[in-house]
């Protein structure tokens, strides 16, 4: 049961590993691109290439919808970013219940986005957890974690794929072992619990008078979505790439003519950048044909304008 890239890894290691793939739960097609066509999820693809059942209700909430998952008299339900809520019926239906692979190290970063929020708040390590789902949000049993340290140059995209290769690996002895009795479920700790709000479009602006590190984790975790941006006359440009810099000055003050941008407590040097409907550019080869010299000021958004703030905490 699953939806985006993410849980396609997963999906393919247990039919590598000789299970039975009885059916394949998915979000239902969604109209896409220019032309609004209905074009199926990543793991609905991947089922259909594979000649797996695809199923792809609205809800599992209706008697007729449980009634056809209880028939199929599964053993297990492996859960990846799937996106819908599973009742209670659900949930108890297969045999050794319902397993989700998760994207954070739980109890921290429960919720829609923990690996952008992970990044976000300068952890020093994400990982994968296996658990067993119950009707809270993220709050069953844990079977098993793989942590993955975080490095300076980790990116949205790069936890992503690491995270969701690293679950495909671990899911495999995970459920054998479940099956075999020979993993025994752990409850999550009290202490440690944080919440990964799903992402906002009004997040991604990059507000020049908060520190230039937590701009630049900012950049990091929402490469490639939302992208961070700042806007500057009509455009709402991109900024896909950045790095800390030494120098200071007034919140949104280019500082030269390198594209070093100020900020509440330090600069950040703008690296990679794209314009709308425009291919993505190195800062020299942009500033060539849309100059932003030093000196200009960069308008912060309409609330920092009012009253600037400082970041202090790191956010839960």
């Amino acid at each position: 049961m699953g939806t985006p890239d993410f849980a396609v890894p997963s999906l393919l290691a247990l039919a590598d590993a000789g299970h039975e793939i009885v059916c394949v739960y998915s979000q239902p097609p969604r109209p896409a691109g220019r032309g609004q066509k209905q074009r199926l999820g990543p793991v609905h693809a991947a089922a259909a290439a594979r000649g797996w059942p695809v199923r792809t209700p609205e809800s599992l909430k209706t008697p007729q919808t449980q009634q056809a998952f209880a028939d199929l008299e599964l053993d297990a339900a492996v859960v990846v970013a799937y996106g819908l809520i599973l009742p209670p019926a659900i949930l108890a239906a297969p045999r050794l219940g319902c397993l989700n692979v998760h994207a954070s190290l739980l109890p921290r970063w429960r919720g829609a986005a923990p690996i952008q929020r992970a990044i976000l708040a300068g952890d020093a390590e994400s990982g994968v957890t296996i658990m067993q789902m119950d009707s809270g949000l993220d709050t069953g049993d844990m079977l098993a974690q793989l942590p993955l340290p975080l490095q300076a140059e980790t990116t949205g995209a790069s936890l992503h794929d690491a995270l969701a290769a690293g679950g495909a690996r671990l899911l495999v002895p995970t459920l054998a072992g479940l099956n075999a009795g020979a993993i025994e479920p752990v409850p999550q700790p009290q202490q440690g619990v944080t919440y990964a709000a799903k992402l906002d479009r009004a997040e991604a602006r990059l507000d020049w008078s908060r520190p230039a590190d937590a701009l630049e984790r900012q950049v990091r975790a929402f490469t490639p979505w939302p992208g961070s941006y700042f806007v500057l006359g009509e455009e709402r440009i991109k900024v896909l790439e950045a790095e800390l810099h030494g120098d200071s000055g007034p919140p949104g003050l280019v500082l030269d003519d390198h594209l070093t941008v100020a900020c509440g407590a330090g600069a950040l040097r703008l690296i990679t950048l794209q314009r709308p409907g425009k291919s993505a550019l190195r800062s020299d080869a942009l500033l060539r044909g849309f100059p932003i010299p030093g000196g200009r000021r960069l308008p912060l958004p309409a609330a920092a304008e009012t009253e600037t703030e400082t970041e202090t905490e790191k956010p839960t």
